[in-house]
């Protein structure tokens, strides 16, 4: 093994350049960085694959910092790797507009893989990228063609261990047998409210353990350089396992503050950093110096890296000559472009076809384009029989052992694990072979918000099938009715939040989700039959809100979502027989794509001179944005047969009506302005 001054020489490198860059932003965790300088000097020069020039190779290892407050760690790799992060960089760390952001950010900086911060976000992504790494091996590589070989590293510190949404991927990394996945525990007994004793003393090894993970560990993590190569070599021998390191660090170790809270989410004093750069051979009056030996050292890793790459592109170009369907697919994917004319195999729908809910038309959606659209992988969070996510031939994402599937299957069984659900599939987006869905009820999306919110922020094309999306499911009652997570998921920015009304929505909602590469959605739908209706239209739909019924001289228009639309239409007549008042009807299926329509197209759906009225069984928070009134549900549902639940709120063509009259007087005399000609929509 042997290791040098000059190895030494780096880690303390990468410990200062954590100190400068803390104390400079004065913000930030230095702690972390000084801990791990050595487990994470002996990963990526001993044992990663990566192109620095090429931070998007296919086949490089891929890197998560779960602990994303140590960015200052990876940021200093990056650096001194040669990759397009400065020392000026460096020196930006946490300012407006850097791309050293205070947690890592996939799509701000080169060589960050995906956006990590909230705790145990990062290690279920990692859970993801070596899903994803599994299965496209098992669909591209050949005899001779090694083209997917890639592992997924891994470093979680103490939060997140002690995150729920860590324990369900892990427990799932472990069932699924993830060799490929090797995971570094930096067990430095410090969270924010100081030493772990006050709230973390389970055994955590044992715990992954009884997952089914293999386990080590390394007692002396701040010198015991050898024996970090020795753990990480060995848990790339266990192939039907993922792997769990467990490596004791001082936390901010060389500080005056080593070992303790203080160093862990405060820069370091100025006298501090002065003694830590003296304790390590750097001048203390300096900042931000790297010895050129460092440099010559990480750019030799970083050539080899480059040479493999380098041998790689030539495997490929070889592959195709070979295999020249697989190498077309498979360069496809790379690109993220859909196969040509998917669009054509999305089911279209007449008003004389039958109702049906539209949880069973996106199963019609997933059956019709699983064939053309063969980077679609997906599940449900074991409700596979209520979401309606599998197509009836699908092969399950399973290790070959098991008898259940084969690493090639494309339907994972997520297990009641809506958090890790959401997050695995933001690592599987990240991978840049799969598009993945995830089924669970509306309700349950709340579970697993704080992945979907990086979802958005990630911009990784995701989507979540959420079914038995209101009071609508009935029975199960109020636990289980959503009422406001559409208003919450709305109010995400560069979140797709659909509710079809009937087939061709539906068909639409997965048209926009497929097509939108940097925008994840939630489609909610429904557990009850609705009506396909008469207006409706893919190409209307695809709009995000379009007229589904026009009328001359309206006095009111009636918009609406999902379930509610057909009885609007309803209530059209409803009105027009019983009060004499004609009401146009207005569908927006997604406000995040209605919103992005011209103003002129927004105005000829939302017209000044007629008051509306929007009617959805959900929170009203949010539709005073085109609605004059809102008709909804501003209190949670109630258990019974739908039908029963609809009447008891009025959700029917007459409670609409009672509530479209009061609209109709209230604005008498008035030419209202519509709410889309506001004094600004957007500064910002």
């Amino acid at each position: 093994m042997g290791y040098s001054d000059v190895d030494r020489l780096a880690i303390n490198t990468i410990r200062v350049l954590a100190v400068d860059a803390t104390f400079t932003a004065n913000s930030g965790h230095p702690g972390a960085p000084m801990g791990l300088a050595p487990t994470a000097h002996v990963l990526f020069n001993k044992f990663m694959d990566f192109n620095p020039k090429n931070p998007k190779w296919l086949n490089r290892d891929r890197f998560v910092l779960s602990n994303g407050h140590g960015c200052m760690l990876h940021y200093a790799l990056l650096h001194l790797f040669g990759y397009a992060v400065s020392i000026d960089d460096l020196k930006n760390f946490r300012k407006v507009d850097s791309i050293t952001p205070g947690h890592p950010e996939a799509h701000d900086t080169p060589g960050i893989e995906v956006t990590t911060g909230p705790l145990g976000q990062g290690f279920s992504n990692a859970v993801g990228l070596a899903i994803a790494q599994a299965h496209t091996a098992s669909v591209f590589n050949k005899p001779g063609f090694d083209l997917v070989s890639n592992y997924t590293y891994c470093i979680f510190g103490d939060g997140c261990a002690m995150e729920g949404i860590a324990s369900e991927a892990a427990s799932s990394a472990g069932h699924l047998q993830l060799g490929n996945l090797i995971c570094i525990y930096d067990d430095n007994h410090i969270s924010i409210d100081g030493d772990t004793a006050c709230a973390f003393t389970e055994d955590v090894l044992k715990r992954f353990e009884a997952y089914g993970w293999h386990t080590q560990w390394v007692e002396d993590g701040d010198h015991d350089l050898e024996g970090i190569e020795a753990a990480l070599e060995k848990a790339r021998e266990v192939k039907d396992k993922p792997s769990v390191i467990k490596v004791t660090t001082t936390i901010g170790f060389g500080s005056k503050l080593q070992g303790t809270g203080g160093v862990h989410g405060n820069p370091l004093k100025a006298d501090d950093c002065q003694a830590v750069k003296q304790k390590f051979g750097f001048d203390p009056e300096q900042s931000f110096v790297v010895p050129q030996g460092v440099y010559n050292l990480y750019h030799k890793r970083a050539t080899e890296g480059a040479a493999k790459e380098q041998e790689w592109n030539q495997l490929l170009e070889k592959y195709g000559q070979e295999y020249k369907n697989e190498h077309a697919d498979f360069t496809r994917r790379l690109a993220g472009d859909l196969p040509e004319g998917w669009e054509k195999n999305l089911p279209t729908y007449k008003p004389s076809d039958p109702a049906v809910a539209s949880r069973k038309l996106s199963e019609t959606v997933l059956t019709k384009i699983y064939q053309v659209i063969p980077e679609l992988i997906g599940g449900s969070a074991d409700l596979t029989g209520s979401n309606l996510t599998r197509w009836k031939d699908a092969v399950d994402f399973q290790p070959p052992s098991t008898k259940l599937g084969d690493w090639s299957g494309r339907y994972i069984r997520f297990g009641v694990r809506e958090h890790a659900m959401a997050a695995i599939m933001n690592g599987l987006a990240a991978y840049g072979t799969i598009i993945p869905y995830g089924g669970t009820f509306l309700n349950f999306v709340s579970y697993a918000a704080g992945a979907v919110r990086l979802s958005s922020l990630s911009r990784v094309r995701t989507i979540m099938v959420a079914t038995h999306d209101s009071i609508g499911l009935g029975e199960d009652g109020p636990t289980h009715q959503p009422v406001e997570t559409l208003a919450h998921f709305r109010a995400l920015p560069n979140m797709m939040v659909w509710r079809p009304a009937d087939g061709n929505e539906t068909s639409a909602a997965y048209y926009v989700a497929l097509t939108s590469k940097h925008t994840p959605s939630i489609i909610a739908l429904s557990r009850q039959n609705l009506p396909q209706l008469e207006g409706s239209t893919i190409e209307n739909a695809v709009k995000g809100g379009y007229v589904l019924h026009e009328a001359e001289n309206a006095d009111i228009t009636l918009i609406s979502t999902g379930s509610e639309v057909g009885i609007c239409v309803d209530a059209v007549k409803y009105l027009k027989e019983h009060h004499k008042i004609t009401a146009r009807v207005v569908s927006i299926p997604c406000f995040e794509i209605f919103d992005a329509q011209s103003k002129e197209y927004r105005l000829k759906c939302l017209p000044d001179g007629i008051p509306s009225l929007s009617v959805e069984v959900m929170s009203t928070l949010g539709w005073e944005r085109y609605a004059h009134e809102q008709f909804g549900l501003n209190r949670f549902g109630a258990s019974g047969p739908y039908k029963d639940v609809y009447k008891k709120f009025e959700f029917t063509p007459e409670g609409i009506s009672t509530r479209a009259i009061a609209t109709v007087d209230f604005y008498k005399g008035f030419k209202p302005r519509s709410p889309i000609n506001r004094a600004f929509q957007q500064l910002i």
